[in-house]
């Protein structure tokens, strides 16, 4: 996630909505999922409409989310249980009406 998140920092949310569908990283389609949030969020809090050329990125980072709660079990050898723990991430990302990065 880290490296899609550094393909996109200090760009304008234009040019961010039109890199990460050629990232080859499934979590490309989650971080521009966000980076559309961010900029939809932005203009409500402003109350027009803004243009995404005019948007910047100022911001991206991924943190490490809960694991307690998500122990599975993957199949094993002779009808053995091996459990691991499914792993999250928390996302973030601030975008700007200016260049402030």
């Amino acid at each position: 996630m880290n490296q899609i998140l550094g393909q996109i920092r200090g760009k304008t949310v234009e040019r961010a909505e039109q890199i990460l569908p050629m990232v080859p990283r499934i979590a490309a389609g989650v971080v521009a999922k966000t980076v559309h949030s961010a900029a939809a969020n932005l203009s409500s809090r402003l109350g027009h409409k803004v243009d995404s050329k005019n948007l910047w990125v100022k911001s991206a980072w991924v943190g490490q989310g809960p694991m307690q709660q998500l122990k599975r079990i993957q199949p094993g050898p002779m009808g053995r249980a091996h459990p691991f723990k499914r792993k999250m991430c928390h996302l973030t990302v601030v975008v700007s009406d200016g260049k402030g990065v």
